[in-house]
């Protein structure tokens, strides 16, 4: 279990407890099950950043730090997902044409417009909660959430590359083997988690982000015949970004 998280977390993120790339796929794919873990060590950065930040800098300024130091964290790697797909979903004609403009990492016009699309949301919804007692229960679920939508997209949408096409360190590689067992060890963790943090917001966030897996995984599924590894980072900033949405929503 211990080896299990801590794989989870060097896929994740930039925290080094060990070299993501020497792993089989099968072993990184049974990590997915703490998926919602390592989003709530992410979330208690952010919150743990936003209680400093707030007490330093106005709402706006505190908001876009935030941001920023989840990207550290993170490397980015589902940012570069939205920009992937978004360029993908926006130029591409046929399936082939998709898979193939994914997987070029130059960012298009689609991809940079999602991507400013995406900060400015997520800045803008932070900044409104900033001072909000929700603010706390927020910026700890959001992650949260967000790694459980990767687990469920992984696990209830087919893979859309052939195998020949996956590289090491694609998170597509390991979601080839995601099963039932993750899926459902994932969400009894983020229900907990969101229990925990924020009982009727919680419960709302989750169903949120349920709904959002459902409609994303088939929009992905008409359009490409499944979910690649860009089109997962894609679901989980989409997801981030809503239970975000929902709490400036209830300010």
């Amino acid at each position: 279990m211990i080896a299990q998280i801590a794989l989870a977390i060097g896929f994740l993120t930039r925290i080094p407890v060990g070299a993501k790339s020497a792993c089989d796929p099968k072993e990184i794919a049974r990590s997915l099950r703490w998926f919602p873990l390592v989003g709530g060590l992410l979330g208690g950065i952010s919150a743990a950043a936003y209680w400093l930040l707030s007490r330093l800098f106005p709402p706006l300024i505190t908001a876009v730090l935030i941001v920023a130091v989840d990207a550290a964290l993170t490397g980015a790697i589902h940012f570069d997902g939205v920009a992937d797909t978004a360029d993908g979903f926006g130029g591409g004609r046929t399936t082939e044409d998709v898979l193939r403009i994914m997987r070029d990492h130059a960012v298009g016009s689609f991809g940079a417009l999602a991507l400013i699309l995406l900060v400015a949301l997520k800045v803008t919804a932070i900044a409104t909660f900033v001072g909000n007692r929700q603010a706390f229960t927020a910026l700890f679920l959001a992650p949260v959430l967000g790694r459980w939508s990767a687990v469920l997209l992984s696990a209830l949408q087919p893979y859309a590359r052939p195998p020949d096409h996956d590289s090491p360190q694609s998170v597509g590689s390991p979601a080839r083997f995601v099963g039932r067992v993750e899926a459902i060890v994932a969400t009894v963790t983020a229900l907990a988690l969101a229990a925990a943090a924020g009982r009727w917001t919680g419960g709302a966030a989750i169903v949120l982000v349920a709904a959002v897996v459902i409609w994303w995984g088939w929009c992905c599924r008409r359009r490409i015949g499944g979910v690649t590894g860009d089109t997962i980072g894609a679901g989980v900033e989409i997801s981030e970004c809503l239970v975000l949405l929902l709490f400036a929503a209830l300010v």
